[in-house]
């Protein structure tokens, strides 16, 4: 997270707030929510949920914006476009695939990765590789920063025919061999799963920090849109790979407020904010810092949350 977004969560001083700081990478804090999750006995005593795009009640919502976005760009039901998705936990694009299998005409669903590109390699290569934390990047689009994208399993599930054992064999892989370098956790060109992917019209693409200080800048001179890192991305990307013929949707993802130094970078220039985050990285602020050990976590819940 940059220094606004911590802020914007460790400054919160309710007493029924526990801002945890995890010493990893997103990938080591999400398993240990799954794992939490998982337990259903210490789920249901705690009342623990989630709102990131584990849960599928986020997803549900986010295909909402595919609809809106839809209907903002054409003038009849019979237009196809294009959206362009800047994707690390491959959640957002899942509502848009989702949408698509509803009947939303969406000629492309174009994912765009920075430099953690697992999602990237699949869609071009058919192999997917997913990383420990010591291979993934910290890079200046930081919400992407992920090498296990959790909803990345809800399309693979469409694509195999919703057999759920197939699922299960692929992950079993998965489990066991993230974070070996250059070893593949399954691979499906050759397969007729491969040969199933076209149909669900997606594309992919990668963006790096030169691209996004190049997009934004020029995204500012000729529209005067001051646009956030992620975004960017996903106008590289979107711009690169769809089709002349569809209208291009880019779902912008953050303010540029949360990513100043990238943003002066870009354009020698502070964002602007809103007035009510002025100075909040002055704010006291209040966190726990706690290494990726599960057992750690449930014990802190336990302590710090009543039943």
């Amino acid at each position: 997270m940059s220094p606004f977004q911590r802020a914007q969560m460790y400054s919160l001083q309710d007493p029924n707030i526990h801002n945890i700081a995890i010493n990893g990478m997103f990938d080591d804090a999400q398993d240990m929510v799954k794992d939490v999750s998982n337990n259903h006995t210490f789920k249901a005593a705690h009342k623990i949920g989630t709102v990131n795009s584990i849960n599928w009640a986020r997803v549900c919502a986010q295909v909402v914006y595919y609809f809106k976005g839809y209907f903002a760009a054409t003038q009849s039901n019979d237009e196809q476009v294009a959206f362009s998705v800047p994707s690390g936990n491959f959640g957002n694009i899942c509502a848009g695939h989702i949408a698509r299998m509803m009947g939303l005409p969406i000629g492309q669903l174009i994912l765009a990765t920075n430099e953690n590109d697992v999602l990237d390699e699949f869609f071009r290569t058919g192999v997917y590789c997913p990383r420990g934390s010591g291979n993934t990047y910290e890079t200046s689009s930081p919400s992407m920063d992920i090498s296990k994208a959790s909803n990345f399993e809800r399309f693979v599930f469409d694509l195999v025919g919703r057999d759920a054992a197939k699922v299960r064999e692929f992950w079993s892989r998965v489990d066991i061999r993230r974070g070996l370098a250059n070893v593949a956790a399954f691979e499906l060109k050759g397969t007729t799963y491969w040969d199933e992917l076209p149909k669900f019209h997606f594309a992919s693409g990668k963006s790096t920090h030169p691209d996004r200080l190049k997009t934004i800048r020029e995204i500012w001179e000729e529209y005067g849109v001051m646009i956030d890192p992620h975004t960017a991305d996903g106008l590289k990307v979107g711009l690169e790979q769809r089709r002349p013929s569809l209208p291009l949707i880019c779902l912008e993802t953050a303010l540029p407020a949360k990513f100043a130094e990238t943003i002066h970078e870009a354009l020698g220039r502070e964002p602007e904010r809103p007035a009510s985050m002025v100075g909040i990285e002055e704010l006291p602020q209040r966190y726990v810092e706690m290494e990726a050990n599960v057992a750690k976590l449930k014990a802190y819940i336990s302590a710090n949350i009543p039943q």
